[in-house]
């Protein structure tokens, strides 16, 4: 006789009818999913894993020192933002980046602190919560704007208070000083040549920020740099790019603006390879395509 259907679901309502009972498909639909989520669960954390180790990764901004471009202060809804960890893997940090990046020997985070809890458990969930952007980041880890580069000097400031690199004033547009928190000035220092391999780092709130005018802090390496931030994924009300406001335009830094935006262009098209030697082939065989 003939069986419509796969065999093994023919064998399965053959048993099913001898025993006396109906075949269910619905229930063992139902049985293999329940046995086959553990495994999705570990292939989702593992996906998880992989990506926010290598592509991109959510941090929360516990502080106000990078206000008003990022938001972020005690018993507020503090923004998430999308930091990207591959852009530094072809060039170099520049001027006008917000990056986050570990803190050297040295650095202490007095903006903000991650209380410990004494029970292994909830520990576990506030390291979990903040490798998918729902919990404080571990307090070694700073975001702030990349100000100048190894082999450049900085200062601050000429008679207008802007800081000076290579003696020229800087433009900042983004800088923001929080009323309560002192005199609305940049904070003076005499000039500093950043180390080659290594970053100047500011705040955007200038008046409410330990960066590397702080005392013991210093230059940052660029070894330290974890990525660029990108993107506010989360409020939605603030949902947006986070901008890379050169503040330097018309000095030439490293690769240049240009040479790093060739960067994403060239991988672009080299991700289009694939798609135009399939519509080659296709051509040369004769088969239709659509545009």
């Amino acid at each position: 006789p003939f069986f419509p259907g796969p065999a093994s679901e023919y064998q399965a309502e053959a048993a099913a009818a001898r025993g006396g009972k109906k075949a269910r498909p619905g229930r063992r639909r139902r049985e293999n999913f329940w046995r086959e989520l553990p495994l999705l669960i570990v292939v989702a954390l593992v996906l998880t894993f992989l990506i926010q180790t290598f592509l991109a990764k959510v941090y929360v901004i516990p502080s106000g020192s990078m206000e008003t471009t990022l938001h972020g202060c005690t018993g507020c809804n503090n923004d998430r933002v999308l930091v990207d960890k591959v852009t530094y893997r072809f060039t170099s940090p520049q001027p006008g980046d917000v990056v986050v990046f570990r803190g050297p020997e040295g650095w202490i985070n007095t903006e903000f602190s991650v209380p410990q809890s004494d029970n292994a458990l909830i520990n576990g969930l506030q390291q979990f919560g903040s490798l998918i952007g729902l919990a404080p980041p571990d307090e070694k880890d700073f975001v702030k704007r990349v100000i100048a580069v190894g082999g450049q000097t900085v200062q601050c400031c000429d008679s207008r208070d802007r800081l000076l690199v290579d003696g020229e004033p800087l433009t900042e547009p983004y800088v923001y000083f929080l009323p309560e928190a002192g005199p609305a000035r940049e904070q003076r220092f005499d000039p500093v040549t950043v180390p080659e391999g290594q970053l100047w780092m500011m705040g955007d709130s200038r008046n409410n920020s330990s960066d590397s005018r702080a005392e013991g802090h210093g230059a940052v390496p660029v070894e330290n740099v974890i990525g660029q931030a990108r993107l506010i994924v989360l409020p939605f009300g603030r949902f947006g790019w986070v901008d890379a406001i050169d503040p330097q335009p018309d000095q030439a830094v490293g690769m240049g603006a240009g040479a790093a935006a060739g960067v994403p262009l060239a991988m672009g098209m080299l991700g289009t390879l694939p798609l135009a030697l399939w519509r080659r082939r296709r051509a040369e065989r004769g088969e239709t395509f659509l545009p």
